[in-house]
């Protein structure tokens, strides 16, 4: 076991002159099921992106999703819907189609925080716009998939490289 773990760690140190940490923060609007139980939403995304070639990087992804909650009125009676919050960890990969747009995708797993949220597979198709050499504008399809239906989320916000 000591010896894998080594073996990882020289594996990992010798990437990390070709990767970059990324930082990403977005406001979205909750549609479909979730559009009916909350007004807006804001995330937060960390990732560590490795270069796999000139055009290609992936890596492990995290991030914090907090959804505010709405009122739903129910034959005349208003009840409060509580906020949603999820943990989704995972890979993202990134393809630069040119020097301005990017395409990408982040797949994983959404943790539940808030209780009665058991969470559920998570996916987040995206394009990317370069405003600079570490600036991008992202716009993001947020989806997890749980029992019985989904949350999903159309969000707009910057990732910031980190060299």
């Amino acid at each position: 076991m000591k010896k894998l773990l080594v073996l990882a760690l020289i594996a990992f140190t010798g990437y990390t002159a070709n990767a970059q940490f990324t930082a990403g923060v977005s406001g979205g609007l909750p549609i479909g099921d979730a559009g009916d139980l909350a007004t807006f939403s804001i995330a937060v995304d960390l990732g560590y992106l490795f270069d796999l070639s000139d055009t290609f990087k992936a890596g492990p992804i995290a991030g914090f999703s907090h959804s505010f909650g709405d009122d739903i009125t129910i034959l005349g009676t208003t009840f409060p819907v509580e906020d949603v919050q999820f943990l989704p960890v995972g890979a993202g990969a990134r393809f630069s189609a040119s020097d301005a747009f990017t395409l990408g995708a982040d797949l994983g797993y959404a943790v539940g925080i808030n209780e009665g949220n058991d969470g559920g597979f998570y996916y987040s198709p995206r394009v990317q716009y370069s405003i600079s050499d570490l600036i991008d504008l992202v716009l993001a399809y947020r989806g997890v998939s749980r029992d019985g239906g989904s949350w999903d989320i159309i969000s707009f916000g910057f990732e910031f490289g980190i060299d």
